[in-house]
This record gives C-alpha cells, structure tokens and sequence, in this order.
C-alpha cells in the first residue's frame, strides 16, 4: 500500500523517545523514494494520456499526488526531527559526540554537525572571549569544582598549561569551565559538597 514506508519511519522515530537518536534508516528511505519516483512516472503517463482525451483518469492522478505530498511530508519531518535531536545533542553533550551517536547518524546529519559546530564556535568567538554558550546556566558557586573520574581519560591541558592525567577513581579540584563537557560526556562526575 502507498505510503507504508514512510509512515514507519515516522512510528520508529517516535518509538526510540525523543531523548534517542535511532540508526539512520536508509533503507525505508530509499524504498520511499523509489515508491515516489514510481509514483511520479504513474502520473505523468496519465496527464499524457489525459490530454490525448481521456479524462477517466483524473481521480487516479489526484490520489498518487496526494501520496506523493504525503511521502514528501514525512520524508521532511523524520529528517528534521533527526536534525532537531542532532542539534540538542550538541548543547547537551558538547561539541565531540561519542562514537555510538555518530554511528546512528547518516553522511548529511555528520556534515549538517559539523558545519553546525563551525558556526557555533563562530558566533561564540564572535561576542567575547572565553565565552561558552553550551555551558551550564546556572551561575557557578565557585570557579573551581571537585570531580571523580568515571573512566580512564588520558591528559588534558588546563588553561593555565598544566597537564593533568585523568585516571579512574580518583579525584580532582579542576575549573569548572574546563571539565563541564568532561562531566557532560561522563568521564568525569561531580563530587557534591
């Protein structure tokens, strides 16, 4: 039945939550596509033979176009809402997602990411220095806060030039602005007082 595809693209976006960002299912896209490009050609055979004088066909053409609009329509919503979640995803988790994110993601949502974060990181440089926008907005209680590593790291390099090798199980009084994406990713946990 027409439109079948692109409806289970919508219901598997919808089923994975709106925290979740599932695989990227080029195969059901493709499968649309094919069904609109088949779709297409269907109706355009019809208006030929529509203008040569049969008339018959006019509700069959009405039909396929209104399953083309809808293809199109949830073609253009399971991309954005993709997109949308990609988005979210940088201001929650920093400008490096982990690797099981990315796998889930197509060609386009890496290079919309990537050009996304250049113009970010643009705009950031644009209104000051060492403002971060993707930060906490809660204004800190102090400039420096304790942090336990949940997972071996390797080193970092602090503002100041000193490197710190981040170790699991052990603890460090670190800036606060320079370990909120480390506590983000989930290396790094906060130690509360």
């Amino acid at each position: 039945m027409y439109c079948e595809k692109c409806m289970e693209l919508i219901k598997e976006l919808e089923r994975s939550g709106e925290d979740k960002l599932p695989h990227y299912n080029e195969e059901l896209v493709r499968q649309t596509v094919v069904e609109m490009v088949q779709l297409y050609s269907a109706n355009q055979e019809d208006v030929t033979r529509m203008t040569e004088g049969e008339e018959e066909r006019v509700t069959s053409v009405q039909f396929r176009h209104a399953c083309l609009e809808r293809n199109k329509q949830c073609l253009l919503a399971y991309v954005y809402a993709r997109l949308r979640r990609v988005g979210e995803m940088r201001w929650v988790l920093g400008s490096v997602l982990n690797t099981e994110v990315k796998q889930c993601m197509s060609e386009g949502e890496l290079r919309w990411l990537a050009q996304y974060n250049r113009l970010l990181a643009k705009y950031m440089q644009s209104i000051g220095s060492g403002v971060d926008l993707t930060g906490s907005m809660e204004p800190p209680r102090s400039l420096y806060i304790a942090v336990r590593a949940m997972e071996d790291y390797g080193t970092i390099e602090t503002d100041s030039g000193e490197v710190v090798e981040i170790k699991k199980d052990c603890q460090y009084l670190l800036l606060r602005s320079q370990v909120e994406h480390l506590i983000r990713l989930g290396v790094l946990k906060h130690i509360e007082s």
